[in-house]
């Protein structure tokens, strides 16, 4: 008997390395996206996960939203991207999140994953997960 092996959560956060973890997880979205003349005629079901390696400033947090990346400011971003109209790939749009995200020099690494839900009845999703790092 085989055992599948469960996925297990990234391990971002490093106090040595000063990393904090910032993510979102599942946010579902219709989107115009795909290859196919009938996935420019409707939108379709996205899922996105973005996983963030974000460096820990000298300033302290001080329970202030502008010492930190804000992940409000991440979901507006990918909702933004995703009205801006078709995209024929998910890879297109996993690199046009992640390009969002890096914008912030706070931003060493993103790590995006998205989604299609609808497109086979017996897989739940199929997509492409991609991580880009900050230029130096």
């Amino acid at each position: 008997m085989s055992q599948v092996k469960a996925v297990q959560p990234l391990r971002i956060a490093d106090a040595a390395l000063s990393i904090r973890h910032v993510f979102v997880r599942d946010l579902m979205l219709e989107a115009s996206i795909g290859v196919y003349a009938h996935e420019r005629d409707a939108h379709q079901r996205i899922r996105v996960n973005v996983d963030l390696a974000v460096r820990e400033c000298d300033v302290e947090v001080a329970d202030d939203l502008r010492n930190v990346v804000c992940y409000e400011a991440v979901v507006s971003g990918i909702r933004r991207i995703v009205a801006e109209g078709h995209v024929n790939l998910v890879e297109t749009l996993a690199e046009r999140i992640a390009t969002m995200c890096l914008d912030d020099f706070r931003v060493r690494s993103a790590r995006v994953r998205v989604e299609k839900l609808d497109v086979f009845p017996d897989a739940t999703s199929v997509g492409v997960e991609i991580e880009r790092f900050a230029r130096p």
